[in-house]
């Protein structure tokens, strides 16, 4: 399991690349995060991975960290 932050300069600006981890099987995953209102009206920040990179990456919050299932290699991200 490896996880990799990170970051690089382009033009002017520092752009933030998607947190990827990849698993025991060898794949690797990029987190995204989204904004979700609840049906109570209180707006919350779910965490999901993806294979491929999308608009919505991010890069792994300092208060959560990676758990993998170790029988189908599917990735989670909890609270520490």
């Amino acid at each position: 399991m490896v996880g990799v932050p990170s970051t690089y300069l382009r033009g002017k600006g520092i752009q933030h690349m998607a947190y990827q981890h990849t698993n025991s099987k060898g794949v690797t995953y990029y987190l995204n995060s989204k904004k979700v209102t609840l049906r109570g009206g209180k707006v919350q920040t779910i965490y999901y991975f993806s294979k491929d990179k999308r608009p919505e990456a991010t890069d792994l919050p300092a208060d959560r960290e990676v758990n993998e299932n170790p029988r189908n290699g599917f990735l989670t991200v909890k609270r520490k």
